[in-house]
């Protein structure tokens, strides 16, 4: 019964408020615009093309099937969120609820996801970059423009451009969340400024016939479509893991992780009708920037590259705020004793888990560098819906348990939206390749590995430590 024992809620609490943990920095607005910082980035801008081919106009739809996904699960989110308002997400609300070792698997899954989205997102960063400093006339020597392979026929040695934004990123987060947030928050406002422009120009565009047939693949094609744009939304659960820097968590955290979701839904869904109203999405075949190619199409060149100037930024906040999702889950697991201490340490002029913050920010700059990623998006897609299952589950299991506790937010609908999340998820599970689930299966044996081999004898829970 070990491998189940629980937290003790109201002892993780007091912990997350107590003086000298991470600085309250934050406010409602701080977390609405580092959800749409997460959100909106390599789905919008690059996903949306891959999306069209597989659902035709029918991408809205998926686009739509997607959100409800998310939507499901935010809400059961949201409940635990401004409830135990503790850093480490769902790994945290497994630890209290499910026990340690889902907590401990479900934690090892959110490494793999948070840092494989910003290794993934650095290496499009930097075909973006690259391409827009090609319009200078400047460009890198060939051996740090990709990772090695990457490009058949060519020799690459390293994607400098990669490596180089994770550091720049990772050096913002150690030195405070609140630089942080107000660098994010300038970009995000550029980013939506560019896509509100792509909306209003493109919309005189649109030929209506582009739409017919709306299903060319049936509800096939659009779950399939749903399956990959999935990880246009990953973000908002990054959220949550600002718990203990947030001023007013109660109030402030069902804000922004509803609020940004629901900004970034309408964004998708019309975004993606004016694209494939403007184009055929036949043309979309091997096209990486297809927002802008939809601009190109109808001869609005100078809006196109206004698109690619947002598309950079868009990346640079995703890899942003999923870096700083990252450095707090590992910050929570090494205080729960099942990593290192050292990767909980907070910096006392920064207020800040310095340590953590490099080692992870150096570890995935490195795997952008020299790593070819053509498959990030499905395992990044897996490992998120499997959290969204166990947060959905675990929402009805502390209410059973502790129906006492305090619920500044209430999951509406309870157990009927949960298991609604849990559907939802599951279905769009299905539709991944089964080389994705191969290899989402190799990363949790290793974690059992570790847990077994380091974790479970060290975690704080431990009886030698009581």
């Amino acid at each position: 019964m070990s491998l189940f024992r629980t937290k003790n809620l109201d002892h993780m609490v007091a912990q997350g408020r107590a003086a000298g943990g991470l600085k309250k920095v934050l406010g409602p607005l701080d977390l609405i615009l580092m959800g749409i910082g997460a959100i909106v980035g390599t789905g919008i801008f690059v996903l949306t093309g891959t999306g069209a081919l597989t659902a035709g106009p029918a991408l809205t739809l998926s686009f739509v099937i997607a959100a409800l996904a998310c939507g499901f699960a935010a809400m059961c989110y949201a409940e635990f969120a401004s409830t135990v308002p503790v850093a480490g997400s769902i790994y945290t609300y497994s630890y209290a609820t499910m026990g340690e070792l889902v907590a401990w698997m479900i934690g090892w899954d959110l490494m793999l996801e948070y840092g494989l989205a910003t290794s993934a997102v650095s290496v499009g960063w930097s075909g973006y970059f690259q391409s827009l400093i090609g319009g200078f006339g400047l460009h890198l020597p060939v051996a740090l423009t990709a990772a090695p392979g990457a490009v058949p026929g060519v020799q690459t040695l390293i994607n400098l451009p990669a490596f180089m934004i994770m550091m720049f990123l990772t050096a913002m987060l150690s030195w405070g969340a609140r630089e942080s947030a107000r660098m994010n928050s300038i970009m995000v406002a550029i980013k939506i400024a560019v896509v509100l422009l792509f909306i209003a120009v493109g919309a005189r565009h649109v030929q209506p016939a582009n739409w017919h047939p709306f299903m060319p693949f049936g509800m096939g094609g659009t779950m399939s479509a749903a399956a990959l744009v999935f990880f246009a939304f990953i973000g908002f659960d990054a959220v949550t893991s600002a718990a203990e820097e947030v001023k007013r968590p109660e109030r402030d955290l069902p804000i922004g992780i509803i609020g940004s979701l629901a900004v970034c839904t309408v964004l998708y869904v019309v975004v993606s009708a004016i694209m494939t109203g403007i184009v055929p999405f036949q043309k979309f075949a091997g096209i990486d920037h297809p927002v802008s190619l939809a601009l190109q199409y109808a001869n609005e060149n100078w809006v196109a590259g206004f698109v690619d100037l947002g598309a950079i930024l868009g990346m640079t906040t995703v890899i942003l705020v999923m870096s700083y999702g990252q450095t707090r889950v590992v910050f929570a697991m090494s205080r729960d004793g099942l990593l290192p201490a050292r990767l909980s340490s907070v910096h006392p002029k920064f207020g800040t888990p310095f340590f953590a913050t490099w080692m992870v920010g150096i570890i995935f700059g490195l795997i952008a560098a020299v790593v070819p990623l053509d498959v990030l998006a499905e395992l990044i897609n897996i490992g998120t819906l499997a959290a969204f299952c166990l947060v959905s589950v675990a929402v009805v299991v502390l209410r059973k348990k502790r129906p006492d506790l305090h619920r500044a937010f209430r999951c509406p609908g309870v157990p009927v939206v949960p298991a609604l999340a849990v559907l939802f998820c599951v279905a769009l599970m299905t539709f991944l390749s089964r080389t994705t689930w191969i290899a989402f299966t190799i990363w949790l044996v290793i974690g059992l590995v570790v847990y077994f081999g380091y974790s479970r004898r060290n975690a704080v829970l431990h009886p030698k430590h009581s």
